[in-house]
């Protein structure tokens, strides 16, 4: 990994500056790398999650890499023009210049997870090579056809000093945190996020971390509950809920609970009649994700929730030798369940209730802030109320999840759900270095305005101006 990392790095400054169109050149062939091997990406993400559709694969993965990449493609230039800034006055008066230049950070090391094992790849990488910049790859072991297929492509595609693909398990990607990288992003748990901020520290190389938590969802009273429990529903169950944005939680009115519990089986019921030998419903990625989420089941039970499976056809789940888990909508929980202390991830559902918006926004409130919130209704003053009063990393309102598809939008967390931010403009900004640039005039500005000693008249008339007496 050193070795590449030096190798990339000897490239980086050999090719300064880097033409726009070498960074063109890049984004094209990471776009024919996806659309020319789709098909065999789509499988191996199948094979290591034990079943996942070709078009879940195809919407959530290829397809957002492809329309990041391409829209960098469309923007790129005009993103590194820089900015012209104004030097204090008088000195753009007397002939003084000012300007901001986007520069090439050089080597950025991305580390991916599981989930989306192909998009979260690729997506950044859409930021790192149009800002300029060479990249190393790690993506997750726990999908180990997928990241053994990426490196192959990735081989085809690119030389080793543009982009390299690292695979390994646990200490591959301790080591690979450590590495002295110009910047390093993280896509994962919060957990492992730091100790990847500590790794990166050492070296003191600059953090993007897209981490995860909590992401709540409030109902408002105004909001259409047979749209809105649909909407959730697919978010909920895509993937199988192994989505750092999916809905978390509800917050839900109390008296529209029932309703809102009834729709939501309605609608996941509709889109999933059956879920063992259906292929558009995901499978948890491994017995280990399972036994959690189930763990979080009991648990919840064991203190006075009410489990409701959401099993349209009686599948027996316990008889099949995979990780399928039907929906589990858990009502009656409190922060005294496991399953509301840490991010579920994966098809289980908390509804809690609530009697007055401003009781939602303070349980919101008085949590870790949220990678994404989700507000459902028709009340602009309620809605603007939420907006107002939460923090979170995104915000999508009247659906879950949405705010990520929009690569003109800034993606990222805050506090303990990540820092800083990728996706177009944003991404490309964040892997460039702001580089001012200031061009002094030729007249004698320090002796006009006092600033070389010995000081004097000149000096206090100085003082006397910007600070009075």
């Amino acid at each position: 990994m050193n070795a590449a990392l030096r190798a990339q790095k000897a490239a980086f400054v050999a090719a300064m500056p880097e033409s726009l169109d070498v960074r063109d050149d890049r984004l094209k062939r990471a776009i024919a790398l996806l659309i020319e091997n789709k098909e065999p990406l789509a499988a191996a993400v199948s094979a290591d999650f034990g079943s996942r559709s070709r078009e879940q694969t195809m919407l959530t993965d290829i397809l957002p890499a492809v329309n990041a990449l391409r829209h960098a493609r469309k923007h790129f230039r005009s993103w590194a023009r820089g900015d012209k800034r104004r030097p204090l006055f008088p000195l753009g008066f007397l002939g003084a210049k000012a300007e901001v230049r986007y520069q090439p950070k050089g080597v950025v090391g991305i580390m991916a997870p599981w989930n989306f094992p192909i998009g979260m790849v690729m997506t950044p990488l859409a930021c790192v090579l149009s800002a300029g910049n060479r990249a190393m790859l790690k993506p997750s072991e726990f999908t180990e056809r997928t990241s053994d297929l990426l490196a192959d492509l990735v081989a085809r595609f690119f030389a080793p000093e543009e982009v390299a693909v690292v695979t390994g398990g646990v200490e591959t990607g301790q080591a690979f945190a450590a590495l002295s990288f110009d910047h390093l992003m993280f896509t994962g748990a919060t957990s492992i996020g730091r100790h990847v901020m500590r790794a990166a520290a050492d070296n003191l190389v600059p953090v993007t971390l897209e981490l995860g938590g909590k992401s709540p969802t409030i109902i408002g009273r105004s909001a259409d509950i047979d749209k809105a429990a649909g909407r959730i529903a697919l978010g909920k169950m895509m993937n199988a809920g192994q989505i750092c944005l999916a809905p978390d939680y509800l917050l839900v009115p109390a008296q529209s609970e029932s309703a809102v519990v009834s729709s939501l089986i309605a609608q996941a019921s509709a889109m999933y009649p059956t879920l063992l030998a259906n292929d558009d419903y995901a499978s948890v990625i491994n017995a280990r994700h399972r036994d959690r989420l189930a763990a979080h089941v009991a648990d919840a039970r064991a203190k006075g929730a009410e489990v409701i499976e959401v099993n349209p056809a009686g599948e027996d789940f316990a008889a099949s030798n995979g990780n399928k888990m039907p929906l589990t909508i858990l009502r009656g929980v409190n922060d005294g369940m496991t399953v509301m202390q840490e991010e579920v991830f994966g098809p289980v559902l908390p509804v809690m209730t609530y009697d007055g918006i401003d009781e939602a926004i303070a349980y919101v409130n008085a949590h870790d802030r949220p990678l994404g919130l989700y507000y459902f209704g028709r009340d602009r003053s309620e809605e603007e109320r939420v907006l107002l009063r939460t923090v979170s990393g995104g915000v999508t309102v009247n659906d879950v999840i949405m705010h990520i598809s929009n690569d003109d939008l800034p993606f990222g967390g805050i506090g303990p759900s990540g820092m800083g931010h990728y996706h177009g403009l944003d991404g490309f900004r964040e892997f460039s270095h702001a580089r001012a640039v200031f061009r002094q005039t030729g007249i004698d500005v320090a002796g006009i305005a006092g600033l070389r000693p010995p000081y004097g008249k000149a000096t206090a008339a100085q003082l006397r101006r910007e600070l009075g007496k």
